[in-house]
């Protein structure tokens, strides 16, 4: 059986919004390796239209290895949008559900093959209140936002995890 990941980049307060957090070398490597290893990431709307701009790296790239790679990596993995106002997508790798995400989630956990990354915010808690994520990789970054969208707010129940993996154990942080 398949492992359903939901892998997010969150700030220190819990807010999840890729247009406040600090990318770096490190992240890409991270997120290009965690793609690689996966057989689909799976994306609501909004975050689907917010990682539409990859594409564009491939016909233009940054000299930037770590985004490139990412660019490259994040193209060609399957990608399966669940949209109810979305007609149509424009990039290739990409597949708009007509089936439920609970059922197409279950389905896809069945089949052989390689893990399954959930990388929406609104799929992640939907998906955690139906208990179908088997792991949880967060990558805090150090940055306070005080507002935004908070990543755990529509929990049904109080979720205890177990750590597994901790990249750094103390991190030690500067007023800049």
């Amino acid at each position: 059986m398949r492992k359903i990941i939901a892998a997010i980049n969150l700030t220190l307060d819990g807010f999840c919004d890729h247009t406040v957090l600090l990318l770096d070398e490190e992240i890409h490597q991270h997120y290009t390796a965690l793609l690689g290893q996966a057989d689909a990431i799976l994306y609501g709307r909004t975050t689907y239209k917010l990682m539409q701009s990859w594409p564009t790296l491939l016909e233009n790239p940054l000299e930037e290895k770590s985004m490139d790679d990412f660019a490259m990596v994040i193209d060609k993995i399957p990608k399966i949008v669940f949209s109810h106002t979305l007609k149509n997508v424009e990039w290739d790798s990409v597949r708009l559900s007509n089936q439920a995400l609970e059922e197409m989630v279950v389905e896809l956990r069945q089949q052989s093959g390689s893990d399954i990354l959930v990388g929406s915010q609104s799929l992640m808690i939907t998906l955690s209140n139906l208990n179908l994520i088997d792991e949880y990789q967060l990558c805090v970054h150090p940055v306070v936002v005080v507002k935004g969208l908070p990543l755990f707010d529509e929990l049904n129940d109080r979720t205890i995890l177990n750590l597994l993996l901790s990249f750094l154990v103390l991190n030690k942080f500067t007023m800049r």
